[in-house]
């Protein structure tokens, strides 16, 4: 991995984050000087900065993991400047206490970690008086308080844009999977053909993960949220989108597999094969159907009425092909299933 890539994210935050970010900062640096004066209000801008979050439940979790930082550091600051002096080495002393302090705690890793910082700037800036640690926990939560108040009260954040997104690209290439399969069962392939399939089917894996993580990060964004109301019914519909789709993806992985391990050229001639493949493209229609709620642009190929209108019936085959029929029959009705009552 290449230096600047550790530096950089895949995804840019939003410019309205950004903005929430430094306004927050600076609101919670002005105020909590008039309020506190003295040293500079730096704890209170600390807090602001890193209590704007993507989401208001977010925001609620770091204040309450900085403020809990900070007065556990500051605690422990205190108490080994009075018990050891004003050495040097007692701030080194107090990394180590308060890290471990914070793990006999079981704290999370973030608040482990503000404990430590909280106590070394509390010993570093030159002051263990009791009175100038109360100030600066009163000022971490201002800072706190203000970060999350900037954050509730401006367009407080909603994630449904990147759950949208990724069901709609897990929709699109289930559909692509499913057309990809159907066109390969009437046809003769080589080895380099099968393997790039099961490949290209594998990818769905972790696009139903993304897809997921972003819809569950969508869905906690709405706790504590006030415009939750007018987005509620959205996500709702999103989960019942990606609901459907997930199990097909199982299908789809399971076909591809079964079509791989069965495979024979002369699969390409068999008449109930076939039919299965115009059963596949029909599935990776009606997929397109499903997921069209979860697209800003709907595929203008998509009909919209569904295709799998009912479960293809074959009679036993008498080729020996019937593992493998058999095999892509179950998937088939499982698919059938899922998508019957969405589209």
């Amino acid at each position: 991995m290449r230096f600047p890539a550790a530096l950089r994210s895949t995804r840019r935050a939003p410019l309205l984050q950004v903005l929430k970010s430094a306004a927050a900062t600076i609101a919670a640096w002005l105020i909590a000087g008039w309020l506190i004066p003295g040293p500079l209000p730096v704890f209170a801008a600390i807090a602001a900065l890193l209590v704007v979050q993507p989401s208001v439940n977010q925001s609620l979790s770091k204040a309450l993991e900085r403020s809990a930082g900070v007065i556990f550091g500051v605690v422990i600051a205190v108490l080994l400047s009075l018990l050891l002096g004003g050495q040097s080495w007692v701030v080194l002393a107090a990394v180590v206490v308060a890290l471990l302090a914070a793990w006999a705690m079981r704290a999370s890793s973030g608040t482990a970690n503000q404990v430590a910082i909280s106590a070394v700037l509390v010993l570093a800036l030159g002051s263990s008086n009791p009175d100038y640690a109360l100030d600066r926990i009163v000022e971490t939560l201002i800072g706190a308080a203000i970060g999350f108040v900037v954050n509730v009260a401006v367009v407080p954040p909603v994630l449904s844009a990147p759950a949208r997104r990724d069901i709609g690209m897990l929709g699109r290439e289930l559909a692509a999977s499913l057309d990809r399969l159907g066109d390969a069962l009437p046809t003769t392939r080589t080895a380099v053909q099968l393997q790039e399939l099961m490949l290209e089917a594998r990818l769905l894996r972790p696009m139903k993960d993304a897809a997921e993580a972003s819809l569950t990060a969508a869905e906690e964004s709405l706790s504590l949220n006030p415009r939750r109301g007018r987005h509620r019914d959205d996500l709702a519909q999103l989960r019942e989108v990606f609901d459907r789709l997930s199990p097909v993806v199982t299908q789809v992985i399971g076909i591809t597999r079964a079509y791989i391990d069965h495979y024979e050229d002369s699969l390409a001639t068999d008449p109930t094969v076939q039919a299965i493949a115009e059963q596949l493209h029909r599935a990776g229609h009606d997929v397109r159907l499903a997921v069209q709620s979860a697209e800003e642009v709907p595929d203008a190929r998509t009909a919209p009425v569904p295709a799998l209108t009912t479960p293809l019936v074959v009679r036993p085959p008498a080729s020996d092909h019937w593992i493998l029929v058999g095999s892509l029959m179950e998937d088939l009705r499982r698919i059938h299933g899922e998508l019957r009552d969405e589209t």
